[in-house]
């Protein structure tokens, strides 16, 4: 579906924490597919890791068919993304697609296969403020417009919902943002809008290209507890873009509502596949 020239026209969304990784990867399928795309994020100039709003917005741009728009915007900022959503209705009138991507992953790389005890309370709160409480409060403040066009809201989660993942704290955060997911399904039964948490799997990001080749010329990651993953082997970010572009898309997607689902499992779903022609899976 992704590959349907302007499937998506007309349409405008705002994709969260799309200065780089899964975000800009979702952001640049939208805009791929027609839509007009705010990108939201801190970033606004280039820092350790490459990318920032403007940049994104521009090659959502310059991949033809839709437009990207850049909004420099803290998440941890009640007031902040109220006007957000203010200055969509003002200038667009309308909202489609919510995509709650927005996370500090560069924070939480520092507790990877740590045990409890060794995980901080601060990590907590900065997995929660970022990766469920801001996605919440954009939820409340795009609701209206969504629900006026029958829209979509996706929640970028992960596996780590149902098995243990990374540590104790990414697993009940993305388990409490599945909830969320469930929970908004609920409330908005009978509006027409929908709300759905995708799993990437092991995706291919700035962060995780910063990883050198081997000896063997392989580039490979090990997660403690979890295994070692061949990078190279990776889902792209786009591969998640695929799938939300798929979803909004789907007149029948009422039957997806409040559940969790694999990217992949969505791809053979929907018949679309990563940019290299793959179905990745990292289970």
């Amino acid at each position: 579906m992704s590959g349907t020239p302007n499937i998506l026209a007309g349409r405008v969304a705002v994709v969260t924490g799309a200065s780089r990784g899964i975000g800009k990867g979702i952001a640049l399928e939208l805009g791929a597919a027609g839509a007009t795309v705010y990108v939201t994020g801190r970033t606004s100039k280039p820092g350790k890791l490459p990318g920032t709003v403007h940049e994104t917005a521009t090659a959502v741009t310059t991949l033809g068919g839709g437009q990207g728009i850049a909004a420099v915007c803290d998440h941890r900022d009640d007031d902040a993304v109220e006007k957000l959503f203010a200055r969509i209705r003002a200038e667009q009138g309308r909202l489609d697609v919510l995509v709650n991507n927005v996370y500090n992953s560069p924070a939480a790389a520092r507790w990877l296969g740590r045990k409890f005890w060794d995980v901080p309370p601060k990590a907590w709160d900065e997995t929660f403020d970022i990766g469920v409480r801001s996605h919440y409060v954009a939820s409340v403040f795009a609701a209206p417009l969504l629900i006026e066009s029958e829209g979509l809201i996706v929640n970028v989660s992960s596996p780590g919902a149902r098995r243990y993942i990374h540590n104790a704290v990414y697993g009940v955060a993305k388990t409490a943002l599945d909830r969320l997911t469930a929970d908004l399904a609920h409330d908005l039964d009978g509006t027409g809008a929908t709300a759905v948490s995708i799993w990437p799997g092991i995706v291919n990001t700035e962060l995780l290209q910063l990883v050198p080749a081997d000896v063997n010329g392989r580039r490979q990651v090990t997660l403690p507890g979890e295994g070692t993953f061949d990078l190279d082997a990776a889902e792209t970010p786009r591969f998640a873009g695929r799938a939300v572009v798929a979803l909004a898309a789907d007149p029948g997607r009422s039957t997806r509502t409040g559940q969790a689902w694999k990217v992949a499992d969505l791809a053979e779903d929907y018949g679309f596949t990563d940019v290299d022609g793959r179905i990745p899976r990292a289970d």
